[in-house]
């Protein structure tokens, strides 16, 4: 028998030895972890195909428009560094399969094709790339696929992915699991043997030149900003300024909770508190709040439970604040009000409304303090909210509406009724009992 020997970054030895039904990956850029899982697919079908399995080693990511946005060329270039690989399969410009028939590559998109998996045939590994975006509901669709088992090995799932959003479904299903089964290790560029010198420079030119975007790209850290987001360069000063810490609540002074409405439905926009305090010209960020698909009810018990009574706490509402729920026929305004809340409904700002939260926004960041743990989801909202680009014609089209948006559209409604004369602070800014040790 003739043994062959494949070179992998030593940290993930552990990850591909005995049996697992998860094996993974996740860090930064560099690390050697796509060249090497797709390496060890390719490894792992020659083994099946030599012991007289048959199947599909598939391999998908969440957005697959064309193979040109697949894993096809990574998995062709690792196939090519070890001639007994090469040998063994046959590799065309769109295409991956074994010589003996036996084994065959598929590549498919997540968010188009996840229904289609289920007809793929004999799954013997799925190895998911760039898995950091997978929805819960494609992770739903995906795993029972890998059904087939023989008397030592059964289907596998590989994933492999750069971290940015701790509430990321890859993050809570796989990353954080308690289960020997599952086999998942962080992988950054020092813990790649070859990492590249031209990578090196580009990694030092990063820590130099873009130090809030560096722990993200390199160290595999959750991202705080990302390129072109509004409030990237607020949040690293806040930070350099010692401004996200512990902030305490005055307790003779209201605590504002400003919103964003979402619905009850199982597809509805999420429902966004911020719970502020304006105290002179200091605006305290207290907490953050955001939920998707609950009733009103289900609100005003996250307001109890944090101690926003209506003797303490006052609410504002976009405009939409007295439009009716489309599942419980009554408005938020009135709902709130008849849980005792003093209410205030923003007026529309019209045409450029999203700009105008923004701008509102860039210019009060100066005189805020954030709570550091309770506005974490916040604050990660903000740091992802971002310009949606026309790339071929190079304009800007406005804030993207994604995930972060809700979030980022009640801090904006926030900064927006701070600054309407019946709520401007005329004092001078108090720089006293900021933050609490």
């Amino acid at each position: 028998m003739t043994t062959v020997q494949i070179a992998l970054p030593p940290k993930l030895l552990p990850v591909f030895q005995g049996r697992a039904d998860v094996r993974g990956a996740y860090g930064g850029r560099g690390s050697g972890k796509t060249r090497s899982f797709a390496k060890m697919a390719a490894v792992r079908g020659y083994m099946y195909g030599m012991s007289g399995e048959s199947g599909i080693i598939l391999c998908g990511r969440q957005f697959m428009n064309s193979l040109d946005d697949s894993s096809l060329e990574e998995c062709k270039r690792a196939i090519e560094e070890e001639p007994f690989l090469a040998a063994y399969y046959d590799v065309g410009d769109k295409y991956i399969k074994s010589r003996d028939g036996r084994i065959q590559f598929a590549f498919a998109g997540l968010d188009r094709n996840i229904a289609s998996i289920k007809s793929k045939g004999r799954l013997l590994i799925c190895w998911v790339d760039e898995a950091e975006p997978v929805t819960d509901e494609a992770w739903l669709t995906l795993i029972p696929t890998l059904r087939e088992e023989g008397s030592d090995w059964n289907a596998e799932l590989w994933i492999t992915w750069n971290p940015k959003r701790k509430s990321a479904p890859v993050e809570s299903r796989f990353r954080f699991a308690n289960d020997p089964l599952v086999k998942v290790i962080e992988l950054n560029w020092r813990d790649n043997p070859k990492f590249p010198g031209k990578l090196e420079r580009e990694r030092l030119r990063d820590a130099q030149e873009r130090p809030d975007q560096y722990g993200h790209v390199w160290e595999g850290e959750y991202a705080t900003t990302i390129a072109g987001a509004y409030f990237a360069q607020p949040l690293t000063q806040a930070k350099a300024e010692n401004r996200i810490g512990r902030v305490a609540a005055d307790p003779l002074m209201t605590i504002r909770l400003f919103a964003d409405i979402g619905g009850t439905g199982a597809k509805a926009d999420a429902f966004v508190f911020w719970a502020v305090q304006f105290i002179g010209r200091e605006i305290r960020v207290l907490d953050h709040y955001e939920v998707q698909g609950q009733p009103i009810e289900a609100h005003l018990n996250w307001l109890r439970s944090r101690g926003y009574t209506p003797d303490r706490a006052q609410i504002w509402l976009p405009h939409d604040g007295d439009t009716q729920d489309k599942v419980h026929d009554v408005s938020y305004r009135s709902a709130f009000e008849a849980a005792g809340y003093v209410v205030t409904v923003v007026p529309n700002q019209g045409k450029g409304a999203a700009m105008l939260r923004v701008e509102a926004a860039r210019r009060l960041f100066p005189s805020m303090w954030f709570n550091e743990e309770p506005t974490q989801a916040g604050r990660e909202a903000l740091g992802w909210y971002h310009e949606k680009r026309d790339e071929i014609r190079g304009i800007g089209l406005g804030p993207a509406h994604d995930w972060a948006s809700h979030s980022a559209d009640a801090f904006g409604l926030m900064c927006v009724a701070y600054e309407l004369p019946a709520n401007r602070p005329a004092q001078p800014l108090n720089y006293r009992n900021r933050m609490i040790s």
